[in-house]
């Protein structure tokens, strides 16, 4: 038969009152007696706080606290109160809602407006071929405790526009001094700008031949030729057969350069259908 491992007390011990309670033989210390070194005096935090909910979250709350919590309405700079107090305490016995204090409130000051950090929510189920990745960042709003209301009191206008007013004065200096910073720059004369040229002195000054009198010839008779290379050609001041006709070496290598025709007057042989093209019509 197993021993009953309790520890039995001596009757000194049982004599002594600090060795009450006992559980399992071994006395139950408390964390805060462990905590506090022996002959220390606890002293209680007296200053107020308060504990709302918001988001579906609560948080305990005093003066001057900075809080992140999820996005609410409101600009930077504008007073916002959560009206949802579970809990006073800091003066005199601590209050408890059922589940909220009436008349009870939370004055604060937004401060900013912002996201959090990336979080990714990441899902799998083996042997589905599943998997679903997605990245998420919360709204969240960052506010200033002003101050702990009760008894349906409102928040004080006073310390929202001293506070306003202060912002508003640190802005004007900033834009005061970044004025005063910027170094004056001379102001240039406009650039004149060059007349423009006519559209036919244009035309003229890039042509590569002169174009002869008398109505053009139908190009496009040439194989190869078609109506935007015959407008191209045309451009150049080239109209006429007897002209493709006479191209020397030269010529064909100036029109191959600037129309980007890649032999094709020699490979298709231009100049031989000019020739005949000429002679048939009588010229």
């Amino acid at each position: 038969m197993r021993a009953n491992s309790r520890r039995r007390l001596s009757p000194a011990q049982n004599a002594l009152p600090e060795a009450r309670p006992y559980y399992s033989g071994r006395p139950i210390k408390s964390a805060f007696a462990a905590a506090a070194p022996k002959g220390a005096v606890i002293e209680k935090d007296d200053k107020m706080y308060a504990v709302i909910r918001t988001g579906g979250k609560q948080y305990k709350v005093a003066a001057d606290d900075i809080l992140k919590i999820e996005k609410i309405p409101g600009a930077v700079g504008e007073t916002v109160q959560f009206s949802d107090v579970l809990m006073l305490g800091g003066e005199g016995d601590a209050q408890v809602g059922a589940p909220l204090i009436d008349g009870a409130s939370v004055a604060a000051e937004v401060v900013e407006q912002g996201r959090g950090d990336k979080i990714i929510v990441f899902k799998k189920k083996r042997r589905k071929n599943y998997r679903r990745k997605l990245g998420h960042r919360q709204d969240l709003t960052v506010v200033r405790i002003t101050e702990i209301l009760t008894g349906g009191g409102k928040p004080s206008k006073a310390k929202a526009a001293r506070k306003a007013d202060e912002a508003a004065k640190t802005e004007k200096k900033a834009a005061a001094k970044t004025k005063v910073d910027q170094p004056k720059t001379a102001e240039k004369p406009a650039a004149k700008k060059p007349e423009a040229k006519p559209a036919a002195e244009k035309q003229a000054a890039k042509a590569l031949f002169k174009a002869p009198k008398g109505e053009p010839d139908d190009l496009k008779k040439i194989s190869g030729v078609g109506p935007a290379i015959e407008k191209k050609l045309n451009d150049q001041g080239i109209t006429k057969f007897e002209q493709i006709a006479a191209f020397s070496k030269q010529d064909i290598a100036k029109v191959d350069e600037v129309l980007n025709f890649k032999g094709r007057i020699e490979r298709d042989d231009w100049i031989a259908q000019a020739k005949k093209l000429a002679k048939d019509s009588g010229k």
